[in-house]
This record gives structure tokens, C-alpha cells and sequence, in this order.
């Protein structure tokens, strides 16, 4: 289990009455994509996880996951597979907004079954940004747009908020110096419809319990 917390930031725990085991993970720092970042650098791999959650898809001792997020956002595609990735676990799972869950954060924290912030989480919602050359050319334009309109539509797909309203808050001006977008704050991330909930770890426990029972009894349901 140290090794696991040391190399992925993961960890199982045993539930109430020993049984309900969860797997805890943590998107931390800065998501990782295709180039590696330098090493003093705090990143989460996108290669680690996706084995790791692939594996407790198909691990029957392990009932709900715990997603637990402080992160600035990171590469838009590696971002938008984890979220894809969390978003069709076949096992209930809850997330936890700490600190923040900045950029690409946001599709991570909301394609959980259920979502928390704490109250002084926060949230960047800004639009896609890119390093390195960029051509002056209408169809650069039209590829960030699109990639842009990803993010909006599996964050819709996986909230409670509406397409418009989260472009709205994506390209506002005038709430952030010299920059375009929006920062919300605890209450006002679920004020928004984007978080489902405020609360801490406890909330978001006793939450994974609730919808591991749910899923437990719609299970032997079907058996019956």
C-alpha cells in the first residue's frame, strides 16, 4: 500500500463493518499529456492511471472510488480521457474538489457520479489554450472551437449546467485580470449547477457508502 500512495498517489481502504472496499485515487498538480513535464514539476500521468482504473473496473473486491482533485488543469486530450475514462467505471464513484480543479479540472470533477467542493475550492473555467508555434490561419481557429466545444458538451453531458451557460462563463471578460473566463468558489461552483454538492471528505465518504448500497441492491435484484 506505501508504495502504491508513493508511485500513484492511490490507495484502497476497507468500508464500514469491513466490507465495501474503495479505491482512492488523486489527480494532483498539473495533468500530464504527451510531453513530459520537468521533474520538480507535481503531475498526474494519465499512462498510470488508466491501467490502474482499468484494473479496478474488473477488480471484485474493490465495491466504489474516490476521486480526490487539486489540480491546475493540464494537456486538454489527456485531461478529456481521464474524465471519459472515470465517467464510464462501471462502479459507483465520488469526487472531491480540494483546493482546486482548474481547466481541464473541470470536466475531471464532474464526470463522477456525484461531486463536492469544499467552500474555499476553486474552479478556472477559461477557454483551451495552446503552447508552442500557432498558425494565423481561420482553420487554427476552427480546431481550438472544436476542441473548445468538447470540453463544453462533456461537461453539460456529465452536470447539471447547459451549454450555454458554461460557454457564458468561459469566455467572460472582466473577472479575471487580463484574461478571459471565470472563477467560482465552493458554494457558487453548485450555485452553478456544476458541482453537485458543498462538503469535505466526510460528505464525500459517506456519499460513495450511500450509492455502493444503491448499487449492492439493484445487483441482487437482477440476480434474484
Amino acid at each position: 500500500m506505501a508504495n502504491s500512495i508513493k508511485e500513484f498517489g492511490q490507495v484502497s481502504v476497507t468500508g464500514k463493518n469491513g466490507q465495501s472496499p474503495i479505491h482512492c485515487i488523486t489527480i494532483i498538480g498539473q495533468v500530464e499529456g504527451h510531453m513530459s513535464l520537468p521533474p520538480q514539476n507535481k503531475t498526474t500521468k494519465y499512462e498510470h492511471l488508466i491501467p490502474q482504473i482499468v484494473g479496478l473496473c474488473d477488480d471484485p473486491k474493490v465495491k466504489g472510488v474516490l476521486i480526490i482533485l487539486n489540480t491546475v488543469g493540464g494537456d486538454v486530450e489527456a485531461g478529456l480521457a481521464l474524465a471519459e475514462l472515470i465517467a464510464s467505471i462501471n462502479k459507483p464513484t465520488v469526487s472531491l474538489v480540494l483546493g482546486g480543479a482548474h481547466s481541464i479540472g473541470v470536466p475531471i470533477s464532474v464526470s463522477s457520479d456525484y461531486s463536492f467542493i469544499t467552500p474555499t475550492a476553486s474552479m478556472t473555467i477559461h477557454p483551451v489554450r495552446m503552447n508552442g508555434t500557432v498558425i494565423g490561419v481561420q482553420q487554427t481557429f476552427e480546431f481550438f472551437d472544436q476542441m473548445q466545444e468538447r470540453i463544453v458538451a462533456f461537461v453539460a453531458k456529465n452536470s447539471h449546467i447547459s451549454e450555454d451557460r458554461f460557454r457564458e462563463l468561459m469566455l467572460a471578460v472582466g473577472k479575471l485580470a487580463m484574461d478571459v473566463g471565470t472563477i467560482l468558489v465552493g458554494q457558487q461552483a453548485v450555485d452553478e449547477k456544476i458541482i453537485d454538492e458543498v462538503g469535505g471528505l466526510t460528505e464525500a465518504m459517506n456519499k460513495l457508502y450511500e450509492l455502493i448500497d444503491e448499487n449492492e441492491k439493484k445487483n441482487q435484484g437482477e440476480t434474484v
